[in-house]
């Protein structure tokens, strides 16, 4: 599992993901809405720490700088 997440891609996950944290932190989203997003919010969180995102491998998508 070779790493294909920039660093900025991967502040961007973190960023959205805790704006979601937050909206259903302070209640302003709520219901089946609101475990959605935190579902989406839980993935995005450990892909970027992890730095590899399955849904890039079939479009061939890497944000990461590669050495060649």
């Amino acid at each position: 599992m070779k790493k294909n997440m920039g660093g900025s891609d991967r502040i961007i996950r973190l960023v959205v993901a805790l704006v979601v944290f937050s909206l259903y932190y302070f209640g302003v989203i709520s219901g089946t809405l609101a475990y959605v997003l935190m579902a989406l919010a839980a993935i995005f969180v450990l892909t970027s720490f992890v730095g590899f995102c399955p849904l890039y491998v079939p479009f061939g998508i890497k944000t990461c700088k590669t050495k060649d």
